[in-house]
């Protein structure tokens, strides 16, 4: 299986941007997809969650009602739609995926694949 994330870029506060993930490998939709992220000086951090077959999706208190986590149109696409950005968000986020479902966190250890990261950078 492998990853690819994409859709970082600079945004100003308040502002959007769609993230991607494009799974390859997969033979059916049980897995799930989540979002890492980490910010400079920190550690990476769980962000959200979809559970590609029933299609439930969760998220870390930071990102609640600003972030949705979504299934695209495309075959194995996942999004990550994030509105009202600010300058806390500003991060590399990571795609990663684990076979079964997410109800959730699920500490690193537990996700079975990882993308490369895509920055994101929120300044004024």
């Amino acid at each position: 299986v492998q990853l690819q994330a994409s859709g970082g870029g600079l945004v100003q506060p308040g502002g959007s941007l769609r993230l991607s993930c494009t799974a390859s490998g997969f033979t059916s939709d049980y897995h799930a997809i989540g979002w890492f992220r980490q910010a400079p000086g920190k550690e990476r951090e769980w962000v959200s969650c979809l559970s590609r077959a029933d299609g439930n999706s969760y998220y870390a208190d930071s990102v609640k009602g600003r972030f949705t986590i979504s299934r695209g149109s495309i075959k194995d696409t996942t999004f990550q739609q994030m509105n009202s950005l600010e300058f806390e968000d500003t991060a590399v986020y990571y795609c990663a995926a684990r076979h079964g479902f997410c109800s959730g966190y699920i500490a690193e250890v537990n996700w079975n694949y990882w993308g490369q990261g895509t920055l994101v950078t929120v300044s004024s």
